[in-house]
């Protein structure tokens, strides 16, 4: 029979072998590549500058344009989809709604989709010559093609809506799973009282919903800070660099440009140093509004 003492050192070793592995696997990478992010060079030639890599950051007219791209992003794709995820969950959780496993399979069929083949589906539908621009003279709403990804603006746009198209089922998932663990007995409630469907939503589920949105809100806030394979894929960074993001920026550092790892280590520390301020702000708003 087995002792109470080595029950407890066969569960510290359970615990260790886990600590150990992500130690490993995540907290060592990540104290090298804050080393990494002190030197300059490429391969085996680097040398130590400090915090140069960080006060040339400042300097660089390419990170300052590539940091404004990945905020703009952020600012317009998340609240949008995040608002279009919260609507597609309440309208598929109507009770006399029919066929809703279908709807919901639609809305969610995006998301388990391949990011590169439907990157390359959204550049040839945007093509000069694409779909989108053909159906639209056709309909005679304009007279000539627009540039839609050799256009500063339209590329932007082009980059947010495919974002959105992806990833709003996702985030439905989450809000539909906590709406149906919502009390039915609650909008009975409200029904019996005469409240609108307006003053429901307003009163009992968005509130409920509160730790949902903030979760969501805090993933897609990360998820588009690392934002990479459809400026990529779709646009290359371009034109110019009127999409290039924060992790494509760091790519092109180490992999395409003359090898920098030391500048793109510092590059990526200000990508994490950012979802880091960003989450706790959104976690200390979220908190005072769940409190109030």
């Amino acid at each position: 029979m087995v002792s109470e003492k080595d029950r407890r050192k066969i569960g510290w070793l359970f615990i260790l072998i886990p600590t150990l592995l992500i130690f490993l696997f995540y907290f060592y990478p990540m104290l090298q590549a804050f080393l990494i992010s002190l030197q300059s060079g490429s391969g085996t030639n680097l040398k130590f500058v400090g915090g140069s890599n960080y006060q040339r950051l400042l300097r660089d007219p390419v990170f300052i344009e590539a940091f404004k791209n990945t905020l703009i992003f952020l600012i317009f794709q998340v609240p949008i989809m995040i608002v279009l995820a919260m609507f597609f969950a309440v309208v598929l959780n109507e009770r006399t709604l029919k066929w809703k496993g279908i709807f919901r399979t639609i809305v969610y069929l995006p998301s388990v989709t391949s990011l590169v083949a439907y990157s390359l589906v959204f550049k040839y539908l945007f093509a000069n010559n694409g779909i989108i621009n053909n159906l639209l003279m056709d309909f005679h709403w304009i007279d000539q093609p627009i540039l839609w990804l050799s256009h500063p603006v339209w590329s932007k746009i082009v980059i947010i809506l495919a974002i959105t198209w992806r990833w709003t089922g996702y985030n439905m998932i989450f809000f539909l799973s906590a709406l149906q663990n919502i009390e039915p007995s609650i909008y009975e409630a409200a029904d019996i009282d005469g409240a609108s469907a307006w003053t429901k939503f307003t009163r009992i589920t968005a509130p409920l919903l509160k730790p949902v949105i903030l979760f969501t809100t805090i993933t897609s806030t990360i998820g588009t800070l690392q934002l990479f394979d459809e400026t990529m894929n779709i646009t290359q960074g371009g034109p110019g660099n009127a999409t290039l993001t924060l992790s494509q920026y760091i790519y092109n550092l180490g992999f395409k440009y003359t090898p920098d790892f030391g500048y793109a280590s510092a590059v990526s520390f200000v990508v994490a140093v950012v979802i880091i301020i960003l989450s706790s702000i959104q976690l200390v708003v979220g908190g005072k509004n769940e409190a109030a």
